[in-house]
């Protein structure tokens, strides 16, 4: 199998026809649901922190230590897995970095769902243009209604000015980053077993933020870390059990639909910035929320 048929095969096909469609139970739909919320709350915690370079450090440090766990458990992976593995963790602090930056100049109950629904849309589209794939109507609807539902969020409080550009643009930038590591690792998962492969990206990519930190931050680092020490240490276990959750709940049932239910954090997003964040909601950003997580149901429940 070529390299260009393997990239279709193992990651977009579950976006188009070839997922199962068999339903879930409603114990998964509460497993994925949880992970949903879980990944909302390490983003918003990550967004809440005093000092957000501080708060991205602390949630890497979870990462960092259950990676070392898993390498030493787990050993090392194929030598054909390295290249998936290097290049998917560049990816991945760069979008860590992104996200950071969003967040820094936005709003999360706008950034976040920006981020979140980007990344599908991009694959979708990226599905036809670049390795000509064939769009169902409903794969086809559901990328219009994310876009529209984009605009929305975009758009919501009238057109943006040059201040709200930035932040507009890096949620977009992060959104391609997860598109651009999910495809990496869709295909490199297939040369490793999963939690050999899992470990050594978490090794990887943990240290990439904190080291950031100790060089940006200095000395002024272990005062800045204290007031957010348990809840960023809390954010970097929860995106670990939610990515766990998401993990165990697709050996219990069919992808697309499970996929389908992860994009809720959206809305828990956008709740969660309302509830603790004391950003406005509004019936405007939950229509256009809303909207997103339909056209994203769409594309992957064809």
């Amino acid at each position: 199998m070529t390299a260009h048929s393997l990239v279709a095969h193992a990651v977009i096909a579950p976006l188009a026809a070839g997922t199962p469609t068999s339903g879930v139970d409603a114990v998964v739909v509460a497993v994925v649901l949880g992970a949903a919320l879980l990944h909302a709350t390490w983003n918003a915690i990550a967004h809440g922190s005093p000092d957000r370079l501080t708060g991205f450090a602390l949630i890497g440090i979870p990462f960092t230590a259950i990676g070392a766990i898993g390498v030493a458990i787990n050993g090392l992976p194929p030598a054909d897995a390295w290249p998936f593995i290097v290049i998917s963790s560049i990816l991945t602090v760069t979008y860590q970095l992104l996200l950071l930056a969003s967040y820094q100049l936005g709003q999360f109950s706008q950034t976040y769902p920006l981020a979140r629904g980007t990344s599908p849309w991009v694959v979708a589209v990226v599905s036809v243009t670049l390795l000509g794939q064939e769009l169902s109507w409903t794969e086809t609807a559901g990328v219009a209604v994310v876009s529209l539902g984009l605009m929305g969020l975009v758009f919501i409080g009238g057109r943006p000015d040059r201040s709200r550009l930035p932040a507009l643009a890096a949620a977009f930038a992060t959104g391609v980053m997860i598109a651009a590591y999910t495809t990496v690792d869709g295909v490199g998962v297939q040369h490793a077993p999963v939690l050999t492969y899992a470990s050594w990206l978490f090794l990887f990519q943990g240290p990439a933020l904190p080291l950031i930190a100790v060089v940006r931050r200095g000395r002024a680092l272990p005062g800045l870390m204290r007031p957010s020490l348990a809840a960023g240490l809390g954010g970097g276990v929860a995106s670990l059990l939610a990515y766990g959750l998401v993990l165990w709940a697709q050996t219990r049932g069919a992808l697309a639909p499970i996929a389908a239910l992860r994009e809720t954090s959206i809305i828990f997003g956008a709740i969660i910035g309302a509830m603790f964040l004391g950003e406005r909601f509004g019936s405007s950003r939950a229509v256009a929320s809303a909207v997103v997580v339909a056209g994203i149901v769409l594309i992957n429940l064809s």
